[in-house]
């Protein structure tokens, strides 16, 4: 039973995304009103069928998790940044498809999209793709593998945009976020704030 809850859930994600990125229908929606309501239900799902009430161990202090959520959010958009320079020299399709990225905003007010993204995207995201998926499939095939999967999959539905760099942004931010899941469990409070602030930072404030 809980594994078809967690494939339907993968399976409802994969759709999602699919609308949102796929040739045939991103242009006929507003990319960040479906994003959010994408992530709404990311997080009914997650809230749903996630096992919360079973995990233990003692909290990290409030600081000590803003301490992490600030300096995860800050190095890995320097990352972003080094890694955005280095593609451009080497790849001549590089900037075209993160301008591509960039051309989702459309009409859409900024301060509408950085709340969504600090407040409903950012934490539904962790929240669904670590707390639920990472954290299922770590207890069915162990840390390593588990994280390996889950990861995968995170990557795999930004398929359907065909643009390698996201992708290649999904697999980045997928492998950081997972990984320290992976180690810590107790760090998805500062892996939330961070990939709020992550997502805020670089689709509006400090944009590549």
């Amino acid at each position: 039973m809980k594994n078809a809850k967690l494939a339907l859930c993968i399976a409802v994600a994969a759709v999602l995304w699919f609308i949102m990125f796929s040739p045939w229908t991103a242009p006929h929606i507003n990319f960040w009103y479906m994003m959010t309501a994408s992530a709404a239900i990311l997080i009914t799902l997650s809230v749903c069928f996630g096992e919360w009430k079973g995990r233990n161990g003692k909290r990290f202090s409030l600081p000590f998790t803003l301490f992490c959520a600030v300096a995860i959010a800050v190095a890995l958009w320097m990352a972003f940044w080094i890694g955005d320079k280095l593609s451009q020299l080497m790849f001549d399709f590089a900037r075209p498809q993160v301008d591509l990225i960039y051309s989702i905003k459309g009409s859409t007010s900024k301060i509408y999209i950085a709340l969504a993204l600090l407040f409903i995207i950012g934490p539904a995201e962790e929240l669904f793709w670590r707390g639920y998926i990472q954290e299922f499939m770590q207890q069915r095939l162990g840390k390593n593998l588990g994280f390996v999967v889950a990861t995968l999959v995170y990557t795999l539905i930004h398929i359907w945009s065909f643009n390698f760099m996201l992708i290649m942004a999904a697999l980045v931010c997928g492998v950081c976020w997972g990984l320290l899941y992976r180690i810590d469990r107790r760090l998805l409070p500062a892996l939330i704030i961070s990939h709020a602030l992550w997502d805020t930072a670089a689709f509006v404030v400090f944009p590549f």
